[in-house]
C-alpha cells in the first residue's frame, strides 16, 4: 500500500506545516461555524487531507455522512459517457439533456439534502480549476439558495480560474509549499516506522526534488527503499511534463513567444499543473539543459516567489517567460513580443 496513504493524516493535529491554515479550520469545526471556502495551493501541501480532518472534527462518525466530495474533472473533464456509467450519478443523470444540464442537477441534489444530526452538509469540489465557466456561475446560484444547509468548499491549485463571483463568496486559505526540513523530518519519521533506511544524501536528494510536495517526496523515498537498488531519482522524475515545458523552452529560443506562452498554458490547463509545478519543470529543463544564464535563475526564483503569495497563475507565467525572452535569449527573441 502506499505510504502517502498510510500515513494520512486523520486528525487537524497531524497536518504539519501549515499551522495558521489547520488553526483556523479547528476553530471553525469548534465552533460549528463553517463559512464557504476557496482552499489553494501546490499538490502535496495538506488541501485535501485539511478537508477530511475538517469533517470528522466536525461531524464525529457522521462525517462521511455528512461530507459529499466531487471530482470535477469526474464530472465535467470525462464527458456524458462517465456521469451515464457513474453509480453516484445513474438515478439522476439524463442522456436527453446537455452534459452542464445534468451537472447542475447532480449538485443541487446533493446540496439538496438534508444533513444527518447537524446543522449544515459540507460538499467539496477538488480541482475545482477545471470548472468551465458555465458550471461555475451555476454553482454561485446553487451556493445562495442552499447556503442555509451546505457549506461549499472549493479545492483547487489554480484559485485564478475561479471566476469573482465564486471567489467573493469564499473564506480563502492558502496551503504553502512545505518547508524543507519540514518535509526531512516527516520522511525520517516514516522510514523509522516502516523499518526502512536510506542513505543522508538521498533523503536529502528527495527533499530537495519535491520541491515542498510531501507527498511526491514520500512517493520517492518508498520507490527508494523498494528499489534494493541504485536509486536513480533523475530518471524516477522525469516525466512528460518535462519534455513539454523543453519544448517551451525551444519556442522561445526560436523566438516564437506566443507559441511558448500557449505550451506553458497547456501545462496548466490540459495536464492540471499549478503555476509553481510550471516553473519547477521549467527549472528541471534549465538544469538538464545546462541554461546557466544568471538572468535565468532569477527569473525562475522571482517567479516562484511571487506565486507562493498566491498571484495570478496565468498573469505570473506570461511575465516569466516575457522576462526569459527578454534578458536570456537576447535580442533576437525580443523582437518576437
Amino acid at each position: 500500500m502506499l505510504w502517502s496513504e498510510v500515513y494520512r493524516p486523520k486528525r487537524c493535529e497531524e497536518i504539519i506545516g501549515q499551522d495558521e491554515v489547520v488553526s483556523y479550520l479547528a476553530s471553525f469545526a469548534d465552533a460549528r461555524s463553517v463559512p464557504h471556502m476557496l482552499i489553494s495551493g501546490p499538490h502535496g501541501t495538506g488541501k485535501t487531507a485539511a478537508v477530511g480532518c475538517l469533517a470528522r472534527r466536525l461531524y464525529g462518525e457522521n462525517w462521511e455522512a455528512n461530507t459529499t466530495v466531487f471530482s470535477a474533472a469526474d464530472l465535467l473533464g470525462k464527458g456524458r459517457s462517465a456521469l451515464e456509467t457513474d453509480d453516484r450519478f445513474i438515478q439522476l443523470y439524463r442522456k436527453d439533456q446537455s452534459l452542464i444540464v445534468n451537472f447542475k442537477r447532480i449538485v443541487k441534489w446533493y446540496a439538496s439534502m438534508r444533513p444527518l444530526d447537524a446543522d449544515f452538509k459540507l460538499l467539496v469540489v477538488e480541482d475545482a480549476g477545471s470548472l468551465t465557466f458555465e458550471a461555475q456561475q451555476a454553482l454561485r446560484r446553487t451556493m445562495e439558495r442552499y447556503s442555509a444547509t451546505c457549506r461549499f468548499i472549493f479545492v483547487t491549485t489554480r484559485p485564478s480560474a475561479i471566476i469573482p463571483a465564486i471567489a467573493s463568496r469564499c473564506l480563502p486559505l492558502f496551503f504553502a509549499p512545505l518547508e524543507s526540513g519540514v518535509v526531512r523530518a516527516r520522511l525520517e519519521e516514516i522510514l523509522a516506522a516502516e523499518g526502512a533506511a536510506l542513505p543522508a544524501d538521498d533523503i536529502e536528494l528527495i527533499v530537495y526534488a519535491a520541491e515542498g510536495d510531501l507527498r511526491r517526496a514520500i512517493m520517492y523515498a518508498q520507490i527508494a527503499a523498494g528499489s534494493g537498488k541504485e536509486f536513480d531519482l533523475a530518471e524516477v522524475s522525469r516525466s512528460e511534463t518535462e519534455n513539454v515545458a523543453a519544448s517551451a523552452f525551444e519556442a522561445i529560443r526560436a523566438g516564437n513567444f506566443d507559441a511558448a506562452r500557449r505550451i506553458a498554458e497547456s501545462l496548466m490547463i490540459e495536464y492540471g499543473l499549478s503555476a509553481r509545478e510550471v516553473v519547477g519543470e521549467l527549472r528541471r529543463v534549465a538544469r538538464r539543459e545546462r541554461y546557466s544564464h544568471p538572468a535565468l535563475a532569477l527569473a525562475l526564483a522571482d517567479a516562484d516567489r511571487r506565486l507562493c503569495h498566491n498571484a495570478n497563475d496565468f498573469v505570473q507565467i506570461n511575465a516569466l517567460l516575457a522576462r526569459i525572452t527578454r534578458e536570456v535569449f537576447g535580442e533576437e527573441s525580443t523582437a518576437a513580443l
